[in-house]
C-alpha cells in the first residue's frame, strides 16, 4: 500500500537486518514508550524469529505487522500493526507503531496509520481500532487525531512500560461504513 511519501507492506525475512538496524538505532527514544524489551530482541536471530510470527499471526487473523519504508529510498522507517484483532460482534483490532526517530515531524506515521486504517477496514472488514499513547505523547496524539482517531478517556494504569504501570490516552476510530 503506497502513499505519497511512504508504503507500507508485511514484513519479509529479508527485511530482518533493517528491522534490526532501526531497532537498535533507535533502542533509548522506542523504550520511552514500548514494552520492556530484552537483550536478545536485539538479534538479527530474534528479529528473524519475529518476522515468522508476523506471518503466522498474519495467516491466523491475529495481529497484521506492516515495515514503513521511505518512497524514495525504500529503507524501512517505522513499524505499524493491528494486533489483538477480535472477530465476531467485536470486530476490532489495536493499532501500534513506532517511527525512526530522526524521520519524526514529516508527516509519515500520519499516512502509514491512514494506509493501515484503509487496509483495517476495507480488506480486513473490522469496525474499530484503538490506540493506547501515554498522556504526555502529545505529538503522538496528534497524529492519530491527524489520522481520524477521536480520543475517548484514559486508561489508569493499563500498560507495563519499563517496569511501571503506565496510564494511556485511548483513542479510536470507527469504520465509516458502520455509522
Amino acid at each position: 500500500m503506497k502513499g505519497e511519501q511512504v508504503h507500507i507492506r508485511f514484513f519479509r525475512l529479508e527485511d530482518a537486518e533493517q528491522k534490526l538496524r532501526l531497532e537498535i538505532e533507535n533502542r533509548d527514544f522506542f523504550e520511552e514508550y514500548s514494552v520492556t524489551r530484552y537483550s536478545d530482541f536485539y538479534t538479527l536471530a530474534m528479529q528473524r524469529e519475529l518476522i515468522e510470527i508476523y506471518t503466522e499471526q498474519k495467516e491466523d487473523d491475529l495481529s497484521y505487522s506492516f515495515g514503513i519504508f521511505e518512497n524514495s529510498t525504500d529503507v524501512l522507517v517505522g513499524t505499524i500493526s493491528l494486533v489483538q484483532v477480535i472477530r465476531g460482534p467485536l470486530q476490532s483490532a489495536i493499532l501500534g507503531y513506532a517511527l525512526d526517530k530522526k524521520h519524526n515531524g514529516k508527516g509519515y506515521m500520519t499516512e502509514a496509520i491512514k494506509l493501515v486504517v484503509a487496509y483495517a477496514f476495507k480488506k480486513l472488514a473490522l469496525h474499530r481500532l484503538e490506540a493506547g499513547v501515554m498522556p504526555d505523547h502529545i505529538a503522538s496524539i496528534r497524529v492519530l487525531e491527524k489520522a481520524g482517531f477521536h480520543q475517548e478517556g484514559v486508561a489508569i494504569k493499563n500498560v507495563e512500560i519499563n517496569g511501571k504501570w503506565q496510564d494511556h490516552q485511548i483513542l479510536a476510530i470507527i469504520n465509516p461504513r458502520d455509522d
